[in-house]
């Protein structure tokens, strides 16, 4: 079941991503050819207030963002 969800700043609720995320459960990582809308400036920053919320990583040899637990939340 693919949906597309929103993921938000946790610190000011800036909208950073819209993703289509593939399976339930909570977001770890955001692979990089499913990210829908890019909100950033793609440095893995809230462009209001500057949290690092994410990191660059390979993950089964794809490029994605390891989410850091905390510092966003999500909404469908």
């Amino acid at each position: 079941m693919i949906r597309v969800i929103k993921i938000y700043c946790q610190d000011c609720g800036k909208l950073l991503y819209k993703y289509r995320k593939v399976r339930q459960g909570r977001l770890v990582k955001c692979y990089k050819d499913r990210i829908v809308k890019d909100y950033t400036n793609g440095d893995l920053r809230c462009p209001k207030c500057g949290c690092l919320f994410a990191r660059e990583t390979m993950i089964y040899k794809k490029p994605a963002n390891k989410i850091i637990q905390g510092k966003v939340f999500i909404r469908q």
